[in-house]
Order: structure tokens, then C-alpha cells, then sequence
């Protein structure tokens, strides 16, 4: 198993300490999205089942939808093994309970002056496909909407070669309250939310994980729509001292690793011997494991810091997507925590438990984006608007300050139209 050992300064001087989202080396595929994204805005479904038979291996017959049939939804949910379904159930009602602690006040302000803060009318919702199938994904995603009280929640997901939809998928999208299910994937998914077809509705916001190609398309489509964000590949960062079992850290490493071969794991130490153990329990873990390919091909690093201040100065640089603490003052080294999407606080807080069923989002903010960014929630399907509702008083309070500031910028029919009215 390859790690990359670092002291600090070596790490500073990585370019993987700065490891921000560099989209500029997927040339040939934002090329790709643009030109599915254009086809689909100007040709619809005509596009959409070109680029399904090419790209997802399926697409409906003339007299087919893409949409998978309502009943579908719940018979997936019956059929589902009862454990299954239980875990789903069980998974969907602590991340419900935790979204709905997010509930905003709809009107803030004085007198004259509001905010509104009203959800979107529809939201598009998207379920990766590929290596694995994401039942979490989808309570992720649609449970907040759902909270925020959106009225009209769609999901897209990319089908098998046969047209069906994994039944976990369905079975979650009905526990949910996923609206209607569409069988599509990719870029094209995306253009299809964002502009809307004959068979697919244009939505407000589209939010969820995917590859390189969903992520061009958000970012293409952005604009036309909103989006959750525009997400790199996953990672994780141990703060971890010399009492860390290293069992327990190389498991939290190898987990975030078996995502993606462009995943990265982070470990920082203030213990050369917890990293020498953590490094063997790794090598050895790892020729265990099913997916031991795609952990090898990731990114994994071990830093050695004088202390654990330095080590939580080093995360809050680096900005993971997940912050793992697990030190024998761990709860106070996690309120110095600044950047990270989500912190996971001892030795049994590891990040799975995030990823399913503990009731945050696991939708987060990645490649430094935790520096100003948030993980996804009921706010991601909230906007806001202004309300003035001024009288002659107001006015006559506000003339002098704004003809001052309107004569500043040049603007003379901005002061015309406050002065007109009291003439």
C-alpha cells in the first residue's frame, strides 16, 4: 500500500497541502459537456435518447418514458429484504429529524423591511451510478428538500443496460418522497433538469454526487439553474495522537480511500510510532479488502507534526471534506476546527457513520471548499427575497442620502424618480 510520509515542512511544500478543484485538466470532457449540454437545450428528448443508448447502454422505445412508473417506487420498497428496509427507514428518520432542526424563519426585518424566505417550487436530485449503487444519496438530498418544503421533487439516475433502476434507489426515492424517478444518467442528466425536455420538468436547483461529467454539467448549467455545488473527489483527514488505536485509524483511512482512485486520506500525527503502526495495519488491511485495487490507486499521506496545534493548523489549511479527531482531548481540539464539511469527534465517530445513518449530510464540501462552503441542507432549496413597502415618510427620511449617492455615480433618473414624487 503506497503512503507518502511528510514532516511539516515537506507537507507545506507539497502541492497536495494545496490541492484546490482544478477542473483546467478535463479538457476534453468539458468539451464533451458542453456539447451534450447545447444538444440537449435545443433538442430535448431526441438528444436524451441518443446520448442514453450511447452513454448508459439503454434508452426508451418510442412508446417509453424515461420515467420510472409511480407504483414502481413503492412495490420497490416491498420487495426490498426487511432488514434493508428497515436500515433505509431507520437511516431516513435521523437525517429528517436533524434537517428539520435547519427550519429557517420564513420573514425577518422591521417595519417596512423583509426578508421572505420561501423554498423552490422544484428540485432535480441526482443518484450516481457506475461502481455502486447510493440509496444514502438519495435520502441525503431528498429528505432536506422535503424539510424545506419544496413542492416538487425529481430524481435522475442512471439505469442498467436493461432499463431498471436498482431497488434500493426506488425503495429510498418512496421513503423519501422522491416524486418521480427518471432513468438517466451523466451530463445529460444534468442539461435535462436544468433546461427541461417534453418528458423531463425544468427544475430550480439540482443537487447531488457524480463523476467528472456531472460535475462539468453543473457547472456548465449553472446559471439556468441552481446547484448545490461543485464537488472533487472525496477525502478525509485523522488528527490522531500516540493513544489512537491504529486499527481503527487505518480502517477510517482505508474507507474514505475505496470511493475513488482519485480519493485522498490524510493522517496527522504527533507520534513517528502511531504513524509506523498505522502504515503497517494499513498494508495489511487492505489485502483484505474487495475493493483493495481503488484504495491503492488513491492518495495517502502521513504527516508527522511537532504537536497537535500544528496539526489542527495544518487541517484548517487543508480544509477536508472530513475531519476526523481522535486524541485524548478530542472534543477540544474540535472547536478549533474552522474548516472541515463535517468533524468527527473520538474513536467510535468514525466518518460511515456520517455517510448513512447518523443525521448530518454527508453531501459536503470538498478540495478546500470548506473554507466557504457548507454541507448541503435545507438551505440549498431555500432562497430569499427582499420586501420594501415604503410611504411618503420613509421617502422624505431616505431622499437626501440616496440623491447624494445617485449624483455620485451619475445616475441622474435614479434621483428623478425619487425627487418627481415630492414635487
Amino acid at each position: 500500500m503506497p503512503v507518502k510520509r511528510f514532516n511539516v515542512g515537506s507537507w507545506l511544500d507539497s502541492p497536495l497541502s494545496r490541492r484546490r478543484l482544478d477542473l483546467s485538466q478535463f479538457d476534453a470532457e468539458r468539451a464533451a459537456v458542453v456539447e451534450i449540454c447545447a444538444r440537449v437545450a435545443a433538442d430535448g428528448d431526441d438528444a436524451l435518447r441518443s446520448y442514453s443508448a450511447k452513454f448508459d447502454g439503454w434508452s426508451p422505445a418510442a412508446n417509453e418514458s424515461f420515467q420510472v412508473g409511480g407504483k414502481e417506487l413503492a412495490a420497490a420498497a416491498r420487495r426490498l429484504p426487511g432488514q434493508d428496509r428497515a436500515a433505509l427507514e431507520f437511516a431516513a428518520e435521523r437525517i429528517r429529524e436533524f434537517h428539520s432542526k435547519q427550519a429557517m424563519d420564513a420573514t425577518i426585518g422591521s417595519p417596512g423591511l423583509k426578508l421572505l424566505t420561501r423554498p423552490v417550487r422544484r428540485a432535480g436530485l441526482y443518484a450516481p451510478g457506475g461502481r455502486a449503487a447510493y440509496p444514502s444519496t438519495v435520502l441525503m438530498t431528498a429528505i432536506p428538500a422535503r424539510v424545506a418544503g419544496v413542492a416538487e421533487v425529481v430524481l435522475a439516475t442512471p439505469p442498467r443496460a436493461d432499463g431498471s433502476i436498482p431497488a434500493a434507489i426506488l425503495a429510498a426515492a418512496h421513503i423519501a418522497g422522491v416524486d418521480a424517478v427518471y432513468r438517466i444518467g451523466g451530463a445529460q442528466a444534468i442539461a435535462a433538469m436544468a433546461y427541461g425536455t417534453a418528458s423531463i420538468p425544468r427544475v430550480d436547483v439540482v443537487a447531488g454526487p457524480g463523476n467528472i461529467y456531472v460535475t462539468l454539467a453543473k457547472r456548465e448549467v449553472f446559471g439556468a439553474v441552481g446547484v448545490d455545488g461543485i464537488a472533487g473527489p472525496t477525502e478525509v483527514m485523522v488528527i490522531a495522537d500516540a493513544n489512537a488505536r491504529p486499527d481503527f485509524v487505518a480502517a477510517d483511512l482505508a474507507a474514505q480511500l475505496e470511493h475513488d482512485p482519485l480519493a485522498s486520506a490524510v493522517l496527522v500525527t504527533d507520534s513517528e510510532a502511531l504513524a509506523d503502526r498505522v502504515q503497517e495495519e494499513l498494508e495489511n488491511l487492505v489485502l483484505g479488502l474487495e475493493r483493495a485495487e481503488i484504495i491503492r490507486a488513491a492518495t495517502c499521506c502521513v504527516i508527522v507534526a511537532d504537536n497537535l496545534g500544528q496539526a489542527v493548523q495544518l487541517a484548517n489549511d487543508f480544509a477536508p471534506e472530513h475531519a476526523l479527531i481522535v486524541t485524548e482531548d478530542a472534543a477540544r481540539l474540535a472547536t478549533q476546527v474552522e474548516n472541515a464539511g463535517a468533524v468527527f469527534v473520538g474513536a467510535y465517530a468514525t466518518v460511515p457513520l456520517g455517510d448513512y445513518a447518523a443525521g448530518p449530510n454527508h453531501t459536503l464540501p470538498t478540495s478546500g471548499a470548506a473554507r466557504f462552503g457548507s454541507p448541503l441542507g435545507v438551505h440549498t432549496f431555500m432562497k430569499r427575497t427582499s420586501v420594501l413597502s415604503l410611504n411618503r415618510g420613509d421617502l422624505e427620511m431616505l431622499r437626501d442620502a440616496c440623491v447624494r449617492l445617485a449624483a455620485m455615480e451619475g445616475l441622474g433618473a435614479h434621483a428623478h424618480a425619487i425627487e418627481v414624487r415630492l414635487e
